[in-house]
């Protein structure tokens, strides 16, 4: 895994996403190592697992400075399938994931965080949704749990809008459960994790299944929907002209 740091510790697997120079920003390849990474968190003996970023952000998104998407429709659905898979695998896990969230949370780096059992964010953190700005769908089952964890009008106005958001307004508005200085997130992000990880594990296992029962029911519908939206959009030419302004960015 070039992209994915993993590793394993006194019950605690912690994954970094370890794109820093591209502010872990996603393409294919962190795709795959980050699902092969959570694969084997799956097999491990971990009891709670921690996703965080390398360097300055925890994931800004999709690197809009990559070739645009070609291929035909099959080709881009398995595409948006396959990374529609982060947000399957983290709510799949036996294990409660912790998001140790600084810098950027942007775009599909947000999704990301949501995908996982608790949130914690540093006080540098930016949260935002520009997908709409951009002429993009959102994904990761945005669409099903930003409404769960800000309330529709709300989660309306921050993809329609798409303005950032700071780590306190997102305490504020309940997208993550706590704020901290920067240099104490990932010391915050293992206690949480160490304090699971000493509760019975088949217990927390239950616990995280029994509260996404109801929320997963309509996870895949908020997951297909989305994925047609995206094959709708990504080869519109809004999304050509906006990701060729990102480009020509110096």
């Amino acid at each position: 895994m070039s992209t994915v740091d993993y590793a394993l510790d006194d019950g605690i697997c912690v994954i970094w996403l370890n794109r820093p120079e591209r502010l872990n920003a996603v393409v294919a390849e962190l795709v795959e190592d980050l699902l092969e990474a959570l694969d084997a968190a799956a097999r491990s003996d971990a009891r709670a697992v921690v996703l965080a970023g390398r360097g300055r952000a925890f994931c800004a998104g999709h690197d809009l400075k990559e070739p645009a998407p070609s291929g035909d429709t099959v080709d881009s659905r398995a595409r948006l399938d396959r990374l529609q898979d982060v947000t399957r695998r983290l709510r799949g896990l036996r294990q409660p994931v912790i998001a140790a969230v600084h810098g950027y949370a942007i775009g599909a780096g947000a999704e990301f965080a949501m995908g996982c059992d608790l949130i914690l964010a540093a006080e540098d953190a930016v949260f935002a949704f520009p997908e709409v700005s951009l002429g993009l769908s959102v994904t990761g089952a945005a669409s099903r749990l930003l409404p769960l964890l800000v309330g529709p009008l709300k989660a309306k106005e921050l993809l329609l809008l798409g303005e950032r958001v700071s780590g306190a307004k997102a305490r504020e508005l309940g997208l993550v459960n706590a704020v901290l200085p920067a240099d104490d997130l990932m010391d915050a992000a293992l206690d949480w994790a160490a304090r699971i990880a000493a509760h019975p594990a088949a217990a927390a296992t239950m616990a995280k299944r029994a509260l996404d029962s109801g929320i997963d029911s309509s996870l895949d519908a908020a997951l297909e929907l989305e994925v047609s939206h995206a094959l709708i959009t990504e080869h519109s030419a809004e999304v050509a002209a906006s990701a060729e302004a990102f480009r020509s960015r110096t």
